[in-house]
């Protein structure tokens, strides 16, 4: 790794930028525009106006949502102006531009503010420069291809079992300017952050992170894989303690080589095989710690098992037994204790729509990964399974699906596609895998998820798995991936009602 023992947090190349340091710093009379007016660019606005700044908000969008928050600005007096017409020039006098995640680097209004030399910062970079001057909690940073929000809530959890008052924050749970800004401080915060969110990062220095996969995902909104690797590996700029990585993948241990972190940082490794000294890794069923433990070229400390990952060492699926090991290795690297690692992973709950059984029908068990909205993600819940009936298609986002299919093709009892970019699928899987059944619904109307779980029924056979784990995004024919899980799964207990009802699962 680099290292900066003088790592400046607050680097910032207009003069008059480089004293927004914290709160409490002087924000008065500053010229701002907020772009977007979505939960982030709300908090953003009213956390600017109540330090003094002269606030404008711009929004393409005018929904009922959107018009109930700029009636509030609009009584505090600050300049909001809805319709697409304002999101193509910087308003003169302009100093600095917040934006929201939505908005790509290539927009229109952030390439007008770059031509005229006014900085961009995203609500991550406000939200750093928002906590108080001193005794902020400190930050400990999570992001990857697939996996932030479950190790991110593991991490919280595990944070809460030690004592202290932590939340997870970010791109999930508490927005972040409200848990920098809670009345009642947080000891410490458990951040999630997307890509969207670190591109636009150049201050954070967190206590610990992790990149925990990289895998090629939202190539449409940051133009190459180049700058979605660049945006992640930002997460471990500044790191004070300790710069997580993943093992089993060299692009995360690369980003840490080259990260710039205060002098004294170390790189801690997580692996499902047996941990070298400075991992965190799998000794038969136990979660191992070889890092921060005093004697760690010959011992280690027991930190749980894997029945502690709610359920039996053989359902667990490898993909949350790495999301544990990460989240285990940043809460050690905080200093918190074997036994709190324990208790807070036994204390998670995984959300829905995450490998979530629905039910077994005629011996066929129905689950619901709608939350694999990428190839990776599909390919890490379709090697838990031994024979599946996969569902799969939708929104793309660019993506190559055709070393997924051929990595899987060996598990396929049969796949039925759906969504806009099925086409894809279907010519990967005549490649890899001919003489897998496939089944192509073209009807993108919500309701057909009933024909969808018959067919892949019919395929299935006692044993097998029918796995909605669609590589893709799902706004083709959903509002999000929830709503698809739960027609999914909705469909999925129909099918079971005309079959003489579900098996509990």
């Amino acid at each position: 790794m680099k290292s900066s023992e003088d790592f400046d947090p607050s680097y910032e190349p207009r003069q008059g930028l480089r004293r927004l340091t914290h709160r409490d710093a002087d924000w008065s009379g500053l010229r701002i525009l907020v772009a977007g007016l979505g939960i982030s660019g709300f908090a953003a606005a009213d956390a600017l106006w109540e330090r003094g700044a002269l606030v404008t908000v711009v929004s393409a969008d005018s929904t009922s949502a959107i018009e109930d928050r700029a009636q509030i600005l609009a009584i505090l007096e600050v300049d909001v102006r809805l319709g697409p017409e304002h999101l193509l020039e910087v308003p003169e006098g302009t100093e600095l531009v917040v934006t929201s995640p939505g908005f790509r680097p290539d927009h229109p209004l952030l390439l007008a503010a770059a031509e005229r030399g006014i900085p961009v910062w995203g609500e991550v970079e406000l939200a750093w420069r928002m906590r108080a001057q001193s005794g902020a909690a400190p930050w400990i940073t999570v992001t990857g291809t697939n996996g932030k929000t479950t190790t991110v809530k593991m991490l919280a959890c595990i944070l809460g079992a030690a004592g202290l008052r932590a939340t997870s924050a970010g791109n999930v749970g508490t927005p972040l300017l409200e848990a920098v800004l809670h009345p009642d401080p947080y000891d410490v915060l458990a951040v999630e952050l997307s890509s969207f969110q670190l591109h636009w990062q150049r201050s954070v220095a967190p206590v610990a992170s992790v990149c925990l996969n990289f895998a090629p995902d939202h190539i449409d909104w940051h133009g190459s894989l180049e700058e979605y690797r660049r945006a992640k590996a930002k997460v471990y700029e500044g790191t004070r303690i300790a710069c997580v990585y993943n093992v089993q993948d060299q692009a995360t241990e690369q980003m840490v080589r080259d990260a710039d972190v205060v002098q004294g940082c170390r790189a801690i490794g997580f692996t499902l095989g047996l941990p070298g000294p400075s991992m965190l890794g799998l000794v038969d069923d136990v979660l191992a710690d070889r890092a921060f433990v005093e004697q760690r070229k010959t011992s280690a400390a027991e930190l749980a098992t894997l029945a502690d990952l709610q359920g039996d060492s053989a359902s667990v699926a490898p993909h949350n037994v790495a999301n544990a090991l990460a989240a285990a290795a940043l809460a050690r690297a905080y200093g918190v204790g074997p036994l709190s690692v324990r208790d807070g992973l036994r204390a998670f709950v995984p959300d829905p729509h995450r490998i979530a059984d629905v039910a077994t029908v005629d011996g066929v068990r129905f689950i619901d990964d709608s939350k694999a909205t990428n190839p990776h993600a599909a390919a890490a819940s379709l090697v838990s399974f031994e024979h599946v009936v996969w569902i799969a298609g939708g929104l793309l986002k660019g993506a190559d699906v055709d070393a997924l299919v051929q990595s899987v093709a060996d598990r396929l009892r049969g796949v039925v596609l759906i969504g806009a970019d099925r086409q894809q699928i279907a010519v990967a899987l005549m490649r890899h895998a001919p003489d897998v059944p496939v089944v192509d619904v073209p009807d993108t109307d919500t309701g057909v998820m009933d024909l969808v779980v018959a067919r892949a029924g019919d395929l299935a056979q006692r044993g097998d798995v029918v796995l909605l784990a669609p590589a893709a995004a799902s706004m083709d024919m959903f509002d999000n991936y929830g709503a698809r899980g739960d027609a999914f799964a909705e469909a999925v207990h129909r099918h079971a009602s005309r079959h003489g009802g579900p098996a509990a699962s």
